[in-house]
């Protein structure tokens, strides 16, 4: 068994247990807490476990710990190839731990910034699967709020699991934030990633389904284009830029990336909800479509989904000429058909 890595005391328990389960090694950390390999002697297998970080304030360790259980609860609600499964939560010697399933691979986020490049049919695989795991989130009353490539871990087969459900909204959180601001929670370490939050998250508006949707669509994007949505100096001139401004296509930015694609991400990105796909469902659909249109080669791309435009187009009048030209032509071909028969 390998002892524990001399780090930090202050993230680390003060011995190489927690509940049943043997701390192997770190593997990570993040501000709700230190995850770690462990080995589990019931059932002798490796599992992940984060266990949140000691902290002197006790106000703001008792907010993490509510954190790390919401998450637990939360995902515990769900059973899906591709979410990941937790096996075990509670508190050990007043440090409060979930045991989930030990993943081989990376997460997408380190992936990305290690250069690593996909085509477009493998982000639309990969996203199919995300999309199937968020229809069966939504279908359990779990909104996650904050997918982005660093809570989307991907397999070295490229199967994607979600986790770090840590701020979602479920049936049976600890206790309510809806009434706060995403902002505000963002610059205290607590709620959402700028990059991937959706127009409404990012206007401190309320946050349904939707929000998700929006959120796979950027990272999407990301993959296709090597690029985020949006960029920008400072925090404050990111949301709004979110908010209000329509990011370059991502055909434009990358050739490779078919039209009917393109707009695909584009509709789930799209700053209204109401013009973005209505459920993951939804999203799934024209994404298996587009694989399926793909393998066929009967079409270079999935049709079209209608897209807002960035500015309001109005459509040209039609000009005398051209409606007398159109009658013309339609009384020609009509006489031609009655002759002909």
């Amino acid at each position: 068994m390998m002892p524990l890595p001399a780090r930090s005391t202050t993230s680390a328990p003060s011995s190489n247990r927690v509940s049943r389960f043997y701390l192997v090694r770190e593997i990570g950390r993040g501000a709700a807490g230190t995850v770690y390999v462990a080995r589990d002697p019931v059932v002798d297998r490796n599992v992940a476990i984060k266990i949140s970080r000691v902290r002197a304030n006790p106000a703001e360790k008792k907010q993490y710990d509510q954190q790390l259980i919401n998450e637990a609860r939360a995902a515990g609600r769900l059973s899906h190839a591709n979410i990941v499964t937790i096996f075990e939560a509670g508190n050990d010697n007043g440090n409060s731990f979930i045991a989930m399933e030990y993943l081989q691979g990376a997460v997408l986020g380190k992936r990305l910034e290690g250069g690593e490049t996909y085509t477009p049919d493998e982000v639309v695989a990969i996203a199919a699967k995300l999309a199937s795991a968020l229809a069966h989130a939504h279908k359990n009353g779990v909104i996650h709020r904050d997918i982005n490539p660093s809570n989307i871990f991907l397999s070295d087969d490229l199967t994607p699991k979600i986790f770090d459900f840590g701020i979602a909204r479920a049936p049976n959180r600890l206790a309510e934030d809806d009434d706060e601001e995403p902002f505000t929670l963002f610059q205290n370490n607590l709620l959402g990633t700028p990059s991937y939050m959706s127009p409404e998250q990012a206007q401190g508006k309320p946050a349904d389904q939707l929000t998700d949707l929006y959120s796979l669509g950027a990272v999407m994007y990301e993959m296709l284009t090597q690029r985020k949505p949006f960029q920008a100096e400072t925090t404050e001139n990111l949301l709004e830029a979110i908010a209000y401004k329509a990011p370059a296509a991502p055909h434009e930015i990358n050739g490779a990336v078919p039209i009917g694609l393109s707009q695909i991400v584009l509709k789930a990105m799209s700053k209204r909800p109401e013009k973005r796909y209505q459920s993951a469902e939804e999203f799934l659909q024209d994404l298996n479509r587009y694989l399926g249109l793909g393998k066929l080669q009967s079409r270079p791309a999935a049709p079209a989904p209608e897209v807002e435009p960035v500015e309001p187009v109005r459509a040209p009048s039609r000009s005398p000429v051209a409606a007398i030209a159109a009658f013309v032509i339609g009384a020609g071909l009509a006489s031609a058909w009655f002759l002909f028969h």
